[in-house]
């Protein structure tokens, strides 16, 4: 009986070994920010304002495990220092929750870095690059973030509106693939109206 019971914690001990080394997985390493493209002459002005995420990517996205990935707003607010106040708006747990906060101007245009970063543990860096836009209908920003010695990347789809050509997602895709994610690391939202248009 006794060695029924260790064979049987050994499994489960090696079922756990499995669970914790698929959570871990190997993560795709981030392209060097010279590899990112940066939007010329960029307008901080014009890109203030409020966005819709229309698709995310990243090499912590998987999309088996995601489950419906609910549309969310995020909103750049100017201010005097040339900074921004950043919100985010989504709805979880059928309540709105607000995420906010600050964007420092970096040594580019379009280029910034987390204010206050001290406020965030674990969060060592965290860039963020203004990719393209053309600041009426759609934007492409990249995030970088180093975290607790591991480097996470995501690229984010923002919309004026809650939907973009298909030839715009197409670019996204495209751009996303280019630094070496996969279709399982892209996801789209599934536009709703609660929280997101209570502004």
């Amino acid at each position: 009986m006794p060695l029924g019971l260790l064979w049987l914690g050994l499994t489960l001990l090696g079922a756990l070994q499995t669970q914790a080394q698929g959570s871990t997985k190997k993560l795709i390493p981030a392209p060097p920010l010279l590899r990112v493209p940066l939007q010329p002459d960029f307008q901080d002005d014009q890109f203030q304002g409020k966005w819709y995420v229309i698709g995310l990517a990243g090499n912590a996205v998987n999309k088996e495990e995601e489950g419906e990935f609910k549309m969310y707003t995020t909103t750049y607010q100017l201010k005097e220092d040339q900074s921004y106040n950043v919100t985010s708006t989504l709805l979880r747990d059928q309540r709105c929750d607000h995420w906010i906060r600050t964007f420092v101007p970096s040594f580019q245009p379009g280029q910034f870095n987390l204010g206050n970063i001290e406020r965030y543990p674990g969060i060592q860096s965290y860039t963020v690059r203004v990719v393209a836009t053309n600041y009426n209908q759609f934007a492409m920003v990249f995030f970088k973030k180093v975290s607790n010695n591991k480097e996470y990347f995501k690229i984010t789809l923002y919309g004026r509106t809650k939907e973009l050509t298909p030839k715009l997602k197409e670019n996204f895709i495209r751009f996303t693939k280019s630094l070496g994610l996969t279709d399982n690391h892209i996801i789209f939202s599934v536009p709703i109206d609660q929280c997101i248009d209570d502004e």
